[in-house]
Parts: C-alpha cells; sequence; structure tokens
C-alpha cells in the first residue's frame, strides 16, 4: 500500500494517433460541477492545506459529497515507467505484436506467445513502440500489460513505458493498493485518491517520456496481474471522479493506515487511511462518505466531454 497526490491539470502526449491529449486549462473547463470561486492558492499542496483548513465547517457527522452527474467520458492516456522492467527486458504479447519506429514503420513482428529481448538486436533507433491486437496485451519479463509500450533507449539500457487508458491504470492501482476483496466502497474511495494522483502527475511529469513510476514511490501499478472484476467495477463506478477545492484539484494524499496517515502527512491535515476506508464501507459508508470523512471542505468534480 503507497501514498497518493493529486495536482490540476494534462500535458500533450504521444506520437502517432492517441486517445484525447488536453492542456491544463482545457482540462479545467472539463470539471463538471467545480466550486462557486476559483483558487488563488499556488499549488495543489497549498490546496489540501486548504482543505484542513475549512475541517472545523464540515465536523465529523458531516459525510458525503455530493457525485456530479455522469456525462461522457473523457478518453485519457496515461505513461506509467516500469521501473523494475527496464535494461534488457523479455518483450512479447499474448497476441501478434509488431514493433514500430517513431514514425510507425513495422521493424519486426511475431505471433503471441513469441518473446525478444532488445539487447539482442543490432541497429535500432533510439525509440521504438511494442504494439498489440486489441484482445491481447503486450508482456514485460512475462508480466502483462494493456496499451502498447514505448521503449527509450537509456546508457544502461532501455526504459519501458506503459502507455495505456487512464481508467485502466486506475483499476491495476487499485488492486495494487487495496486487497480486492475488501468492500466495494473502499474501493471506489481508493479509486478516486488513484485517479486524482495520476493526473497530478500528467500535469506535472516525471520525465519528458513518462508522467510517472510503477512503485510505491508514486502509487503502486502492477499492469494487469493486480486488475480484477472488482477493481474495474470501482473504476467503472467512480469514472472521471476527482477531488476538488476551491476550482481546482486538491493534491489528495493517502496511507495504509492512520498512524503511518499521521506521520507522512499530518502536517498537511488531510490524507485517507486505506484501512480506515475499509472499517467504514464496514460500517455501511459510501464511497463518498469516505472521502467526506478523510477529506472534509473538499468537493468530488468529474473530467467528462462537453462539460462547461
Amino acid at each position: 500500500m503507497g501514498l497518493g497526490a493529486l495536482g490540476v491539470g494534462f500535458v500533450a502526449q504521444g506520437l502517432m494517433p492517441r486517445p484525447s491529449s488536453l492542456s491544463g486549462p482545457m482540462l479545467e473547463a472539463m470539471l463538471e460541477a467545480p466550486p462557486a470561486h476559483a483558487s488563488t492558492r499556488a499549488t495543489p499542496r497549498e490546496d489540501l492545506r486548504g482543505v484542513a483548513a475549512e475541517r472545523s465547517s464540515h465536523p465529523v457527522g458531516t459525510l458525503g459529497l455530493s457525485e456530479p452527474a455522469r456525462g461522457t467520458p473523457l478518453n485519457l492516456e496515461i505513461r506509467v515507467a516500469l521501473l523494475n522492467q527496464g535494461g534488457s527486458p523479455q518483450l512479447g504479447s499474448t497476441g501478434s505484436w509488431w514493433l514500430r519506429a517513431r514514425d510507425g514503420s513495422v521493424l519486426r513482428q511475431g505471433r503471441g506467445g513469441e518473446v525478444f529481448n532488445l539487447a539482442a538486436e543490432a541497429g535500432l533507433p533510439g525509440e521504438l513502440w511494442l504494439e498489440t491486437s486489441a484482445d491481447a496485451a503486450v508482456t514485460v519479463n512475462g508480466q502483462a500489460y494493456g496499451g502498447r509500450l514505448r521503449l527509450v533507449r537509456q546508457a544502461d539500457g532501455w526504459q519501458v513505458v506503459n502507455h495505456l487508458p487512464l481508467e485502466d491504470y486506475v483499476a491495476s492501482v487499485v488492486g495494487a493498493e487495496m486487497p480486492s476483496s475488501w468492500d466495494l466502497e473502499a474501493l471506489k474511495a481508493q479509486a478516486v485518491a488513484a485517479r486524482s494522483y495520476a493526473l497530478a502527475h500528467m500535469a506535472r511529469p516525471a520525465s519528458d517520456h513518462w508522467h510517472l513510476g510503477d512503485n510505491t514511490r508514486w502509487q503502486a501499478y502492477r499492469g494487469l496481474s493486480s486488475s480484477t472484476a472488482r477493481t474495474r467495477q470501482a473504476a467503472a463506478d467512480t469514472t472521471g471522479l476527482i477531488l476538488s477545492y476551491q476550482g481546482g484539484i486538491v493534491e489528495s494524499l493517502y496511507a495504509a493506515n492512520s498512524q503511518i496517515s499521521w506521520e507522512a502527512h499530518g502536517n498537511l491535515g488531510a490524507s485517507m487511511s486505506q484501512e480506515g476506508a475499509q472499517a467504514l464501507a464496514s460500517q455501511g459508508r459510501r464511497y463518498n462518505e469516505i472521502l467526506g470523512q478523510y477529506y472534509r471542505g473538499a468537493s468530488l468534480a468529474r473530467l467528462r466531454q462537453g462539460a462547461s
């Protein structure tokens, strides 16, 4: 179980035709039902302190953040560096695959189950793409991932970056951060936090090539191995939902339990305990009530197409 944080915006991404890419101002325009007045705080972290400062006006027991209306969801793509899978990875797919150059030309292709090692290939350009058929998964050292892979040559080998739909990423993170057997409402609260964290790094990417990593330095991501029917339901039931404060997206932190949450984030005042979320869900609390407990003063907003 890791930590999470979130921020405002989105950056243009991808070199070949991709899902929607949005600038920060365009993304902000897609927030359904934002608070009535705009934030004057400089950073999402300051927004988080603002959420904490408003706790006194939202006492314990005043739970339940209002859910914005659904709309057509945004088709966003996130870039995740597979930090433990780089160097000289064994690559393949569960279906037919194509290794492409930056311009889209096919350099090599293979069948499902056939793997290859980039280190054994000579004369390759410094940037490659591994793509597969729509009903298949790409594999890195035997681990399955949705979407496609971007491969960037570095001094110490190849950096592997997984490009995939944001909601598929959220479903995987939920299963990596919480047991998928936990109450669905706790999983849904985690999905909102994970999605918000992802958007923070889409706005403030860690690298020119990727938004964030796959370990608990960011938030845990294990590809398809941590994506289950229940975590996908949690993501689908909360599609596009994020935490907002005064027109921006707050930096929503979380940790395994209340003790770790306090030690890590006590100076900021607002942080979700994952074990606490499960306890509240076991008492019959819905996900928006759980979020309201930990982020009193914040509100829910939804990313969707066609919002004004």
